[in-house]
């Protein structure tokens, strides 16, 4: 027996030995390959450096010397040089090191390749700082080479994976020589630094180089940098701030102290903003695009390109982290043989516990880095999306943008950009996690052998599960995204004619049209949800149902289950979840980001506005300023009927040409084609000198008086002021207290067509150009206003400029030098006044007309002389307004001026926006939860979370407790009972997810859905001076970027933050219930948790409404921008509103920015808590007594505590705060005050009311806003049942208001108004806007067909519809179209001319046959010929009825009963126009006489 003991114990002794050979040959090999590998690198590099030197030294330089000496001076080039030569110092002293080593001990094959290594080390090191010194001293470059930029990275690489095979060795028990680990911590730490400096540290110029900063433009630089706002202290932040965040401090200090505002958000740093990011985009876009068509692959490489810094830093980080986060379940067996094994070395332990703290503490480093370095990359790629999609709106053609709708664009700059930037956060998911799967599939089998490979065809097959998932989200996605858009279209649609729905009684018909929309697309919304749980479902259960199908493959193959290698498998399953977790969102936001690239590229594909079209001449080169041979123009190209044909005719420079004609004969369309927007079918244009337009439809850009008429042009004081004058706005300006700064509203709802006019008319006056293209300028104003702009502006400023001026006033037509008349699209006649006159035809038809109205006037001139001599000195009760007019009127003026500008002097109709400030209310979040079936679901969810959790712990315990602790124990529970009940844990487990995640499905989007539903209800019942005082981009960033956060990212963040804290808590649990002394570690780290997240909170949440408040200014100026973009093309603006999206750009990323610094300085304090934490807890496992706990049972602590932090809660909880402010401002929409009720059931008016259609009006004043100046003061009168009212008097007068409060657009300050005996304050708002007929100042068609824009109530017949186009004088031209009454009406109507437009409304209130229209300059932009047959019309068909009618022409109004003036919204003069013109000296006479006169030119 002993002979036996001795013989087992020698032969366990060879063994030893050769297991001990085994593993020094294997040691050997390994360091004979990896110095040997190095050595070769560094040679390769040598040679590199070498011929890039000799190829620099062969190449001329043509560099200013004084740039390149400054140069070499730029931050951190020092550091590197000096860094540089103390390592290749170091490297010097360990090889003379290991030369005395390797000849004391003799030169074993490693220690001749480590020699080797050191030697080529010492010298690369050596020479990459001379390099750097030639590189810098010959060159004006302020970028490190990129070859040493690519050099560090591999080389940080390269020195982490050695020093993880030294550790490996290590832990085997091997012993190492010291000047390895040395040379290890050397090269981490100076390649750590290297690749700071090369990656972040060559932007980072001295302020003094900004001058040659290539991408900068001057003007932007110069205003950015003169605004006096503090940069970002990130520009010069040193490494160690940088590196902890500590730059952003000071703000989260200010925010501590005080509500942030935007002034207190610094701006970005030079090579983070928009102009430099766009610049770099917008060059790679360029350079690669080569006159090929742009592509989606084009798009996402230009944008990868221009990013590719970013991308490379942030792979750099999700490697370190992806390596980091492996080495604790690589460990954990290792830590429980340690534990098990009977002489414990409390060296080996503890060194085991620091791997574990710095293996977590780098994990938790490098994941900082990671995400904000994503979150910047993001930032880029919205600036760049965003600048790149306003350029191209610019330069669209006319085509282009009628297929492509604003509310298309709205979601463009919205949903699509803001996606693809979100993009960012999954760009390195896509080879990140097959890479974390090989990682993990390594460990497994190093601890499970085969089994692994079962574990492998698992996570395949899951993975494939989600190519028919990932199809269906893609094609879900995709019609999601087109029924959003339709829906887009009708609201932006709506909101920006909301005025002309509720005159018209519309505003619930299309609500009910956008609920109808929402429901189509909450049905695909369903469809997505649905499918993004069941992916959910499918991976949230993947890792338990990967280890049971592993075990149980163990089971089968009779492989041992222990439980360290089964603990060492569970926290890889742990991290694998994050793979698995993430694959769902990867794939889902691949095929969202792909639908929103192809949209993006689409939108960039679309054609742009030719730019050969018109040919300009060099300036002054001809005496011929515009000239047209043998032109022929068609908006639709396809179309064979061109919109103009023939066209040939010279303007020489210095003449004034008129344009004339009747609707719709192309008189618009010419200037059009002038200024290059039509596109040619043939002939030639050629333009002599800039030019300037006034557009028929008055464009004017949000913001002050002053900056829509300098137009960025810089002020010159005396222009200005004469400018002022000749336009007539002096006047008007001294009525508002802020005078030219007061801010105009969106569209200019608070100026009236004729300020518009006239502010468009000083634009383009201001701009001094050598061409004026003037379409209808006169249209818009009083009779008065008109005279003045004429002489002043036409025959004064303008007196020797080319101007061609489009007009239906016959009587500015003798004033021409020549005149054009068109008829169908051709020049029928052209030639003098005098000239057209003698040839008769088409001219005599216009001029026939104006001849019989200036008749009519004659006639009631000399019926006013005849009833002067029959009543003699009898007056009517109604001229007190007259005697009260002459008496006191230069008296009245100046007291209403004086006491109106005291009305609170600093209100502006247009407020800034509404920002809630402090923390969230308690009540946001109810509302939200308890929105659906009253919160009845919200504790299935935390129950359905809770079992999940509960069976997930349990099912680790089971397998721990259940399983040998090494292979000299033999197990008491079976196999085949083990797999069971982890099968049956699994079942359950996976059960609760699949509710959980259906529960918070249905939740989410059913609340989403009433959220909708009670916003747009009470958006469409606000009254009309919230949409004068709100922008729409305000309106639209509501029902689009916070309803898609509602939609789907609010419930995933719920989700989130519920799997976060239940998860948290679980591994509280578990840590604690080893030792229950833990919690006196736990409980002071979280308290200083929750202090940080205190602290930090007033800021990120300031920074997050910052960024809502600042995002609806982009989508604005973006729409203000395309619809205006004739007008900036020919003012040549295109650049200055470029920068000033830039600027805005600027300031949506600017609180982006800091928010994402704020976030990853709370997550770096958090994680470096959890890790001391964490790294205590061990130290005190490891310190207590063997056998007091179970190894397993510590192991199972030390797994769950792998993933121990608190900052995914803190994230997940500040991130749907975050997200929470969609609730927030939607909920701030779904509480505007609403117009007085609908219907009022106890007074509804009986169906026949008004059936006389008198009207009395008591002691009326109105405002537009509380804070705002009376526009209306002590209005009493009375319109007489079926009577003809003209409303007459200068623009801003008070008659669009008066119509406004007669339709209760306004509710007046005091007063009343009676129709035919009834209070209309007292009937629904329906009632009464149903019963009365408008046709409006600004004529508005809607996207549909003709018969929609009819008849959008549908009900009248076909028959009716044609009898009223055909009273309209639009029958004729209808019947001519393909589509007859459905023919296609795009957005705007665009496709009609305004004057067919205004015709079309005349055919709605034919067809409603109402007892009281009110027409608001309905015959504005017609011409006299058909005005008069219309007035024709009206007389013969509302002959009974009582017509309100507002005019600038005299003409339009003397066919009437009653005339009624109006100055300054007080009543001058009311009386019939024989009276009033008996009196020579009444303000009405004055008007006629004047409008004579201006006819007799």
């Amino acid at each position: 027996m002993k002979e036996e003991k001795i013989a087992n114990m020698i032969g366990l002794e060879e063994t030893k030995n050769d297991m001990n050979i085994s593993i020094f040959f294997s040691q050997s090999s390994t360091i004979i390959f990896l110095h040997g590998f190095s050595a070769s690198a560094h040679l390769i590099l040598l040679l590199a450096l070498s011929h890039f030197w000799a190829c620099k030294r062969h190449k001329p330089t043509h560099e200013n010397p004084k740039l390149m000496l400054k140069n070499a001076y730029f931050l951190y080039y020092w550091t590197a040089l000096i860094s540089s030569m103390c390592l290749s110092f170091c490297h010097l002293l360990l090889c003379v090191l290991n030369y005395f080593s390797g000849y004391r001990h003799g030169w074993p094959n490693p220690s001749l390749f480590v020699q080797l290594d050191f030697a080529l080390r010492t010298l690369t090191w050596f020479v990459i700082p001379a390099y750097l010194h030639i590189q810098f001293s010959h060159s004006s470059d302020r970028k490190f080479p990129i070859i040493l930029r690519i050099w560090w990275a591999f080389f940080f690489l390269m020195s982490c994976f050695y020093l993880a095979i030294h550790l490996g060795f290590y832990l085997k028990h091997s012993s190492l020589p010291f000047m390895l680990w040395v040379s290890d911590a050397m090269s981490i730490i100076s390649s750590l630094f290297f690749c700071y400096v090369g990656l972040f540290g060559m932007g980072r110029e001295d302020e003094r180089f900004h001058l040659l900063e290539p991408l900068l433009k001057e003007s932007y630089s110069r205003t950015n940098n003169d605004s006096g706002q503090v940069v970002t202290p990130y520009a010069n932040a040193n490494l160690f701030s940088i590196f902890t965040f500590s730059w952003i401090g000071p703000l989260l200090t200010l925010g501590y102290k005080k509500a942030l505002d935007f002034e207190d958000v610094p701006q970005l740093a030079n090579y983070d903003s928009a102009n430099v990011v766009f610049t770099r985009f917008r060059n790679k876009l360029e350079s690669d695009n080569n006159g090929i068509q742009l592509s989606t692959l084009k798009l996402m490489k230009s944008l990868v390109l221009s990013m590719w810094t970013e991308i490379l830093w942030t792979a750099l980080f999700s490697i370190v982290c992806t390596l980091a986060s492996y080495t604790g379940p690589y460990l954990i067996v290792a830590f429980i043989q340690y534990l098990n094994t009977t002489h414990q070395v409390k060296f080996k332990g503890y060194a085991l516990v620091f791997i574990f703290f710095l293996s977590k503490l780098i994990k938790s480093l490098s994941e900082r880095h990671l995400f904000f370095q994503l979150r910047k990359m993001a930032i880029k790629v919205r600036a760049a999306l965003f600048s790149i999609l306003h350029k191209k709106c610019l330069k669209l053609s006319s085509q282009s943008k009628q297929g492509h709708t604003s509310g298309e664009n709205v979601n463009l700059m919205s949903v699509d950009v803001e996606r693809t930037g979100r993009f960012s956060w999954y760009l390195h998911d896509i080879w990140r996690v097959p890479l974390q799967v090989v990682l993990a599939l390594l460990i497994l089998y190093k601890n499970l052998g085969l089994a692994s490979l079962v574990a492998f065809a698992a996570t395949i097959i899951l993975m494939l599960t989600n190519i028919p998932l990932g199809k269906l989200q893609e094609k879900f996605q995709g019609k999601l995204m087109d029924s959003k858009d339709r829906r887009m279209k009708v609201t932006s649609e709506a909101l920006r004619n909301m005025k002309i729905l509720k005159l018209q009684g519309w505003e619930m018909k299309f609500l009910a049209k956008i609920i109808e929309l929402r429901k189509f697309e909450t049905r695909w919304l369903k469809k997505l949800l649905y499918t993004s749980a069941m992916t959910i479902f499918i991976f949230y259960s993947s890792p338990m149902f990967v280890s049971m199908v592993t075990f149980g493959s163990c089971v089968l193959m009779r492989i041992p289950l222990e439980s360290a290698k089964i603990l060492s498998a569970l926290a890889t399953f742990e991290i694998l979840q994050e793979p698995i977790y993430s694959l769902p969102d990867l794939i889902s936001m691949v095929v969202q980001t792909k639908v929103s690239l192809d949209r993006i590229a689409s939108f960039l594909c679309l054609d742009d506005l030719h730019p050969n079209i018109v040919e300009n001449l060099p300036r002054d080169s001809s005496k011929v300023a515009i000239e047209i041979v043998n032109g022929n123009f068609s908006w639709n190209l396809h179309s064979p009927d061109p919109t103009l044909k023939d066209l040939n005719f010279r303007v020489y420079c210095g003449m004034r040409v008129a344009v004339c004609g009747s609707v719709g004969s192309g008189k618009s369309s010419l200037l059009s084609c002038i200024l290059g927007e039509v596109p040619k079918l043939s002939g030639t244009i050629k333009l002599n000198g800039t030019k300037a337009y006034v557009a028929q439809s008055p464009w004017i850009q949000s913001g002050k008086i002053v900056d829509n008429i300098l137009f960025g042009k810089v002020m010159d004081n005396e222009r200005y002021e004469m400018i002022l004058e000749a336009c007539s706005l002096k006047k008007d300006l001294e009525l508002y207290a802020f005078k030219d700064h007061t801010i105009i509203g969106e569209r200019g709802v608070n100026l009236s067509g004729g300020q518009k006019q006239r502010i468009q008319i000083a634009r383009a006056l201001y701009h001094n150009a050598d061409i004026y293209l003037l379409d209808d300028p006169f249209s818009a104003v009083d009779t008065h206003t008109g005279n003045h702009l004429f002489k002043e502006c036409l025959l004064g400023i303008l007196g020797s400029k080319t101007v061609i001026y489009v007009t239906h006033q016959v009587e500015f037509l003798s004033s021409a030098d020549l005149i054009l008349v068109l008829k169908e699209g051709r020049i029928t006649q052209a030639g003098t006044y005098k000239e057209i006159l003698r040839s008769g035809t088409d001219f005599m038809e216009l001029v026939g007309a104006h001849e019989k109205a200036l008749a009519d006037l004659n006639s009631v001139k000399d019926e006013a002389t005849l009833d002067n001599l029959i009543n003699g000195s009898k007056e009517d009760d109604n001229m007190i307004y007259q005697e009260k007019s002459t008496q006191d009127d230069k008296e009245r003026e100046p007291e209403n001026y004086k006491s109106e500008k005291v009305v609170e002097p600093k209100g502006q109709l247009v407020q800034e926006e509404k920002r809630e400030k402090g923390a969230i209310g308690i009540s946001v979040y109810w509302k939200y939860v308890t929105a659906t079936y009253k919160g009845a679901f919200v504790p299935l969810i935390l129950l359905a979370q809770i079992i999940f959790q509960f069976f997930r712990i349990v099912s680790s315990y089971w397998m721990v407790l259940a399983t040998p602790i090494s292979e000299d124990v033999k197990s008491h529970i079976k196999g085949s009972t083990l797999i069971f009940v982890y099968v049956v844990l699994f079942l359950g487990s996976s059960l609760c997810v699949l509710i959980r995640s259906v529960l918070i499905v249905t939740t989410g989007y059913k609340t989403a859905t009433l959220l909708f539903n009670k916003m747009h209800l009470c958006i469409f019942r606000a009254p009309q001076q919230f949409f004068d005082s709100t922008p729409s981009g305000r309106i639209l960033n509501r029902v689009s970027i916070d309803q898609s956060t509602v939609d789907t990212s609010i419930p995933h963040h719920t989700e989130e933050l519920l799997i976060s804290v239940i998860g948290f808590l679980g591994t509280v649990v578990v840590i604690s219930q080893v030792a229950w002394k833990m919690l006196l570690v736990f409980i002071p780290m979280t308290v200083a948790c929750i202090w940080y997240q205190q602290y930090y909170i007033l800021t990120a949440r300031e920074l997050s409404r910052l960024v809502g408040v600042c995002q609806a200014p982009i989508i604005q100026h973006f729409a203000e921008s395309s619809l205006g973009s004739t007008t900036i093309r020919c003012f040549d603006r295109e650049e200055w509103f470029i920068d000033t999206n830039l600027k805005l750009v600027d300031g949506y990323c600017r609180p982006i920015f800091h928010f994402s610094g704020a976030m990853e300085w709370l997550c770096f304090r958090m994680d470096i808590l959890a890790s001391i934490t964490y790294a205590i807890s061990l130290v005190f496992l490891i310190s207590m007594p063997k056998g007091a706990l179970s190894p397993g049972v510590v192991g199972l602590a030390l797994t769950y505590g792998l993933g121990f932090n608190m900052h995914g809660v803190i994230w997940d909880l500040c991130s749907l705060e975050n997200k929470i402010i969609s609730i927030e401002r939607i909920l701030q929409y779904a509480d505007i005050p609403n117009e007085p009720p609908l219907l009022v059931e106890e007074n509804r008016p009986n169906r026949k009311w008004p059936s006389q259609g008198k009207i009395d009006i008591f002691s009326l004043q109105v405002r537009y806003a509380p804070h705002l100046p009376l526009v209306l003061r002590d209005f009493t009168c009375t319109f007489p049942g079926g009577m003809k009212i003209g409303i007459v008097g200068r623009t801003g007068s008070g008659k669009s208001t008066l119509v406004q409060a007669l339709f209760r657009m306004i509710e007046p300050t005091t007063g009343q108004i009676w129709i035919d005996g009834i209070n209309i304050s007292e009937i629904g708002l329906h009632d009464l806007r149903s019963r009365l007929s408008i046709i409006p100042q600004e004529p508005t068609m809607f996207e549909g067909t003709l018969r929609s824009n009819l008849d959008p109530l549908e009900e009248y017949t076909d028959e009716q519809i044609w009898e009223a186009l055909d009273r309209c004088q639009l029958g004729d031209e209808v019947r001519k179209k393909k589509g007859k009454l459905d023919s296609i009406v795009i957005e705007n109507g665009e496709n009609w001319s305004m004057g067919q437009k205004q015709l079309l409304c005349l055919g709605r209130l034919l067809l409603k046959k109402s007892k009281v229209l009110v027409l608001d300059e309905a015959t504005a932009s017609i011409d006299t010929a058909t005005d008069y047959l219309i007035q024709q019309t009206l007389r013969q068909h509302f002959s009974s009825s009582t017509v309100i009618t507002i005019a600038h022409r005299i003409t339009s109004i003397l066919d009437i009963d009653m005339v009624l003036l109006l100055d300054n919204g007080i009543i001058v003069e009311y009386d019939t126009p024989a009276k009033l013109l008996e009196n020579k000296s009444s303000s009405f006479a004055k008007l006629v006489k004047e409008y004579t006169r201006r006819c007799s030119f």
